[in-house]
């Protein structure tokens, strides 16, 4: 780190599915926050830390902003508000893909209750669109506010512009030494990481409804002696018992395949084999009950 260092916290904000996250990962060269096309799949604020010769840049990746329909959604919205409270640079995300609708321009407006935060605006996705949608986007994105300290095209996949966004935020944030030691690149806990590996396997390929109704919580970690091998052992927590058997699938195939999936996540984290014990337990409508959401971490 340089004399003049800097560090701070920066987050990015959009609706749903902008690939919030996706570019989190990306910035921070590995894997901190679960991604899936089910939209809201963020449900905390993750932080990941990204270290460069002339600082570093805390990003805390929140839960996309939505209207809420349980008290689950209620507290992620607040979450999101609180982070956007305390961060040094919002970047504000719209895809290329897409044109600038009604729930961009609200989200981008409400930035007006921040004005602490230097603000960037950030056209994901543009490997997936051409030449001219990029700059349709621009377009629309730039006259959305007035107070952008930058607009910047990127995509988070083929990492192009990635070391532009960086360097862009990295100069706004306000000089001081590294809030993190260097080499550290999340403050997550490994049980948290292990709940979201398993979270993120059993989102894939599941019905529209189901995504919001699973949780997961990690029970136990504990080394084998004498052998490579940890166990772990988790619950899959849904709301209903047919949720439950969406899970499970036929004969327990679905389970097997979340299982086989999560675990070679948890090998790459842990640098160990790993015995996975996975449980499927029903907690009634745990979204709107607020003992259910304190026992789950919300």
């Amino acid at each position: 780190m340089t004399d003049h260092s800097r560090s701070g916290f920066a987050t990015f904000v959009g609706r749903p599915n902008v690939g919030k996250s996706t570019l989190t990962n990306a910035l921070v060269g590995e894997k901190i926050a679960i991604t899936s096309e089910k939209p809201q799949t963020t449900r905390r604020a993750i932080r990941g830390i990204l270290n460069r010769p002339d600082g570093q840049l805390v990003i805390v990746d929140t839960p996309g902003i939505h209207k809420p329909r349980t008290l689950l959604g209620e507290r992620l919205n607040d979450l999101v508000e609180q982070v956007l409270g305390d961060v040094d640079v919002i970047g504000f995300c719209v895809p290329a893909t897409e044109k600038v609708g009604p729930g961009d321009r609200r989200i981008a407006a409400s930035l007006d209750g921040y004005p602490r935060a230097k603000k960037i605006a950030i056209v994901t996705k543009t490997d997936a669109a051409s030449r001219d949608e990029i700059t349709a986007r621009l377009i629309e994105v730039d006259a959305l506010r007035e107070d952008w300290d930058a607009v910047i095209p990127l995509s988070a996949f083929t990492h192009e512009q990635l070391d532009v966004l960086a360097d862009e935020i990295l100069q706004l944030m306000p000089e001081g030494p590294p809030l993190y030691p260097v080499g550290v690149t999340t403050d997550e806990s490994t049980d948290d990481r292990i709940a979201e590996i398993i979270r993120e396997a059993a989102l894939e390929g599941v019905r529209d409804e189901l995504p919001h109704s699973i949780a997961v919580v990690v029970d136990d970690i504990a080394r084998r002696e004498d052998s490579d091998l940890t166990d772990v052992h988790a619950q899959i927590v849904v709301e209903r018992d047919s949720q439950k058997a969406i899970i499970i699938g036929h004969k327990g195939s679905r389970l097997k395949d979340v299982g086989a999936r999560s675990r070679a996540g948890i090998e790459e984290l842990l640098g160990t084999r790993v015995f996975l014990g996975l449980h499927v337990k029903v907690a009634k409508e745990w979204q709107r009950d607020p003992k259910q959401l304190g026992r789950l971490g919300f």
